[in-house]
């Protein structure tokens, strides 16, 4: 019992070490805590204006400029124009009213917050300890730390402490010198403001007030779920616990039948009812521009689920072998719009279930797409190998059936009737990534909910990007797939591609070779039509006939 209370707190030295470069607090003899001076000010901010005198966009900057010389942060310039993007929302762009609580009861709760933060720290590590013990696997950690490029591993927080760091955020109090020779991202929110005064646009502003809409909603009440974020890596060392890279012939030679696939021409990822993996077209840093002037796919999920944020903090960017899968991330906002018309449309009380774990079963995964790809897209090394599959396949999966894909990916064939035999046999010893008791029939329910994931500005081909994706949630043994067009024209005949393809059986090694035959003609120059009508050439005629196996 000592040994393993000796190596729990070395544990919790050891993650504290890691990531307490990136973090505002101090470290010493493996104890958090604040200086004295960030401790005064805080204290004073806790309190409301009438003591801290803190009572406009300008002073709060003051403020903060205070606090970060307190913590030897003065060599970290923030953007230019931060200040005045403070006193241009918090004075010029919110209501009086607006104004008078949030710096009469939201700014010192925050204050009160950050006080609280090292014991905090302090029991998230505890924490962490026991959760480890919970687990099958040994050594999983799960304590706050760097999940660094080509280490699978998951962080699991509190909504709580999560609030706390994102308060960090918005004081602009985390260092930023060694982040961006670390591959992360900037994760004080002074950019977002600054982008606010530098080029004002309606949609940064509602940006703002959807973190604003955040913070007044945990400072009324505050969150007790819990939220875990899991970099996947695929790997080609099948003795690792680790999701295993399958090879061409795994794709070909697969008797995996395809999953359903069902096409929803309107209608947002985030809204999807059933329970699913809801594919974040990502960027390669996780959060893309949320922090700045970003406002699409990946930059709006992050204003309405703000807890993703804090992912930004310790997930360096993607491989092309990876992905980050996050559960538990609560929606706080509704929203209209997209881009330019993006628009804050007020609160969102977000009623999803909760696991054993206490996490929201909302999960959402992001996975990196290929800007400009051109014709490099349907070469087959770069299909397979170093772009499209890898992404998809790699989100898609789930970590606890990794013992089916080393069958899956063995070099041996099998039958349709031995793969499904010895697939069940694996299901009753799926081992969850978190140590859980969860079922794996509850995880088999669990499908992808997805859309045109690099296409648009990232010149990605629609038709085959949605091909492919069918392909890889089927490979990963997921159960169906719901794809929400938005509407793109070019994909006005998807669903009756995937009917056609559904009602001739055909497996996913059937689909792989088609996909393999075409990006071969097209690289060529052999076909110059897309995917769609290259198989299934009178698919434009509206043949009611065409739908007949």
């Amino acid at each position: 019992m000592e040994g393993n209370k000796k190596r729990g707190r070395f544990g919790r030295k050891m993650e504290a070490a890691e990531v307490g470069t990136f973090l505002p607090v101090v470290l010493r003899s493996s104890a958090l805590f604040w200086p004295s001076q960030v401790v005064e000010a805080l204290k004073a901010l806790s309190k409301g204006p009438d003591h801290s005198k803190v009572d406009s966009g300008d002073v709060l900057f003051l403020a903060i400029s205070d606090l970060r010389q307190s913590l030897s942060l003065s060599g970290d310039i923030l953007a230019f124009s931060t200040a005045d993007g403070f006193s241009l929302y918090f004075d010029d762009l919110i209501s009086r009213a607006e104004a008078n609580k949030w710096f009469g009861e939201i700014l010192p709760a925050l204050a009160d917050t950050l006080l609280r933060l090292p014991l905090m720290l302090e029991a998230h590590y505890k924490s962490a300890d026991s959760i480890s013990c919970m687990g099958v696997r040994d050594g999983l950690r799960t304590g706050l730390r760097l999940l660094k490029s080509q280490e699978a591993g998951v962080v699991l927080l509190s909504q709580e402490l999560i609030g706390a760091l994102l308060a960090c955020s918005l004081f602009c109090l985390f260092p930023d010198s060694t982040r961006g020779a670390n591959h992360l991202q900037v994760i004080n929110f002074d950019r977002l403001f600054a982008c606010l005064y530098d080029n004002y646009s309606e949609n940064q502003e509602n940006k703002i007030k959807c973190i604003i809409h955040y913070f007044e909603r945990i400072c009324s009440s505050k969150p007790v779920g819990n939220v875990s974020f899991e970099r996947k890596v695929l790997t080609d060392d099948y003795t690792l616990n680790y999701i295993p890279h399958p090879k061409a012939e795994s794709w070909s030679k697969s008797v995996v039948p395809l999953c359903l696939f069902e096409v929803c021409s309107s209608g947002l990822i985030e809204d999807h009812s059933k329970e699913a993996l809801e594919v974040d077209f990502a960027n390669m840093y996780f959060g893309g521009g949320a922090l700045g002037r970003g406002c699409v796919q990946e930059e709006i999920r992050f204003m309405i689920n703000p807890e993703l944020i804090v992912g930004m903090l310790f997930l360096p960017c993607m491989a092309n072998n990876e992905a980050i899968e996050v559960v538990g991330a609560e929606r706080f906002s509704q929203y209209t719009g997209y881009a330019s018309s993006f628009r804050f449309c007020g609160d969102f009380v977000d009623n999803k279930d909760t696991d054993i774990m206490g996490r929201r079963k909302t999960r959402i995964v992001a996975i990196d797409a290929l800007v400009n790809p051109g014709k490099r897209q349907y070469g087959h090394k770069f299909l397979l190998r170093h772009a499209y599959f890898n992404f998809a396949f790699c989100g898609f999966s789930d970590t606890c059936k990794f013992h089916q894909y080393q069958m899956l990916f063995k070099d041996d064939c099998f039958s349709e009737v031995e793969l499904d035999h010895d697939l069940k046999s694996l299901e009753s010893s799926s081992d969850n990534v978190l140590g859980t008791s969860q079922s794996a029939s509850s995880l088999d329910e669990v499908g992808i909910a997805t859309g045109n994931w690099g296409c648009g500005a990232f010149g990605g081909d629609p038709e085959l990007k949605a091909m492919i994706q069918w392909l890889a949630a089927s490979q990963a043994l997921r159960p169906f797939m719901v794809y929400y067009t938005f509407g793109l024209e070019a994909l006005q005949t998807l669903d009756k591609v995937t009917k056609w393809i559904s009602s001739h059986g055909w497996s996913v090694g059937d689909l792989w070779n088609m996909i393999v035959e075409y990006s071969s003609q097209r690289s060529n120059n052999e076909t110059h039509v897309g995917f769609f009508n290259w198989l299934l050439p009178l698919l434009s005629s509206d043949d009611p006939m065409i739908l007949d196996p």
